[in-house]
């Protein structure tokens, strides 16, 4: 049974004075439908498990919004007393019957002491084809992504986790534990974060069988495109779905997608697979403020894909040639790094909102991975290999921003340093400073209590 930190969020929800009916959001198997089982299973309450997908004539029976009537047909198919105390309603694959969706608000109303849980894959899909919105106000949402890295070694060396928890800035971590996160960090680029594959790893110890899992979710997807998705857009939902993992790092260009299709087509199939979870949109926001969101570019982002695993996979990247690259080409070629810190800086308790810099220039671009922020801190982050005088973009971004702190990720020991550069400008050379935090790939997850203490630290220096 593999452990998600998203089991304590269920408990908080569950023990929550006003709880609302609760919404997994989710791409397809990352998980949704085993965290419920399991957190109703470890808090000892009886689970009312409905697959919505198996009992289809339901959605006309929540289509009147009667919520006796509800009650008692769902008493029947569940065979027991949703009512009854220490009871969790579960309502999974939702989107199978779309009227549901609009019934929840009415458990909020009128069955306030009800818990239910909802799950489903595709939402966006069904949600299209009806008239109705999501029930706003009256409902809470969770989105789950894949397995993170820390649920990851949880899974599979459970003893390098506390290396990860008990970090802090200052404070060595022994070569041999760090040489040992590496190469589990590089498992992980493999196998990624989708359960099924994480728990063959777990079983078998083989990375040579994880690749026929990847297939087999991968065929899944193209399934339920066929189920849900009008046949006209069919074709082009499945060629936006395999190009993603191959610009995983690039600024999308809808020609390099679809050339023969219209751009308009291309990016609303774009938004509706981010929508949907299956890919993530990171938008160049230029980050004069905090929300870092209210000045994006709609028009200039990146992609990032559901899984890295997964993303190996269509990109055809076995074990063995995983296992041969450089440390330098791994970090800084091929994007596989930066979808790796992407999919764990993700906040499951927001919809995904990432951002990155970019300023466009005719003598030079210049480029920040991802920009984040941490309470009125704003943050660039780079994901590269090599010494601090390399990271020019980074450096051009806490000139013009005037940013204290930067983050960047590579393969090397964690360390602070105060950097002093001149740079190029059109006003001529100037200095910057800065304080800049090198990490190794695998603390990202530890990122936001790191920041957290330097906040901390800065305001007592102060």
């Amino acid at each position: 049974m593999l452990e998600r930190y998203a089991e304590h969020h269920l408990v908080e929800w569950y023990r929550s004075r006003r709880r609302k009916p609760l919404v997994l959001r989710g791409a397809r198997q990352v998980g949704k439908s085993t965290l419920v089982r399991q957190f109703a299973a470890n808090s000892h309450l009886a689970l009312a498990e409905i697959n919505l997908e198996r009992h289809l004539y339901l959605d006309a029976v929540f289509k009147t919004l009667d919520i006796d009537r509800i009650t008692k047909e769902l008493d029947a198919v569940a065979g027991l007393k949703i009512n009854s105390k220490n009871t969790v309603l579960f309502l999974d694959e939702i989107q199978a019957t779309p009227h549901a969706i609009q019934a929840l608000r009415y458990f909020f109303e009128e069955r306030p002491h009800l818990p239910v849980v909802s799950a489903g894959s595709l939402l966006e899909f069904t949600l299209s084809d009806h008239h109705f919105s999501m029930p706003v106000g009256r409902i809470t949402y969770y989105h789950l992504g894949p397995l993170t890295f820390k649920e990851f070694l949880t899974a599979i060396a459970p003893d390098l986790v506390k290396y990860l928890s008990d970090f802090h800035l200052g404070r060595d971590i022994p070569m041999a534990a760090h040489k040992k996160l590496l190469n589990r960090q590089r498992e992980y680029l493999f196998v990624g974060g989708m359960p099924e594959a994480v728990q063959l790893f777990v079983d078998e110890n083989s990375l040579t069988e994880v690749a026929a899992v990847h297939g087999s979710i991968a065929d899944t997807y193209y399934d339920d495109f066929a189920k849900y998705a009008k046949q006209k857009d069919l074709i082009l939902l499945q060629q936006v779905f395999r190009s993603i993992p191959r610009g995983l790092g690039k600024k999308v260009k809808y020609s390099n997608i679809a050339r023969e299709e219209p751009s308009k087509r291309v990016k609303d199939t774009v938004e509706l697979l981010a929508k949907a979870r299956v890919c993530h949109q990171v938008f160049h926001s230029h980050c004069t403020g905090i929300p870092l969101y209210a000045e994006i570019n709609p028009n200039a982002y990146k992609l990032l894909f559901m899984d890295v695993g997964i993303a190996n996979y269509f990109c055809g990247n076995d074990w063995i040639f995983l296992e041969s690259i450089d440390n330098r080409n791994l970090v800084n070629e091929g994007g596989l790094a930066e979808q790796f810190i992407g999919q764990q800086l993700f906040n499951p308790r927001q919809a995904p909102r990432l951002t990155y810099w970019l300023r466009e220039a005719r003598s030079a671009n210049a480029e920040v991975d991802y920009v984040i922020s941490q309470g009125n801190l704003i943050v660039p982050i780079e994901v590269k290999a090599g010494k601090s005088g390399s990271l020019k973009s980074l450096q051009q971004f806490v000139f013009h921003r005037g940013t204290a702190i930067a983050v960047r990720f590579d393969l090397n020991p964690p360390s602070v340093q105060k950097v002093k550069h001149v740079i190029r400008t059109r006003e001529g050379n100037r200095a910057v400073a800065y304080k800049l935090v090198s990490l190794p790939l695998y603390l990202v997850e530890e990122l936001p209590r790191i920041l957290d203490i330097l906040r901390q630290c800065e305001k007592t220096a102060v």
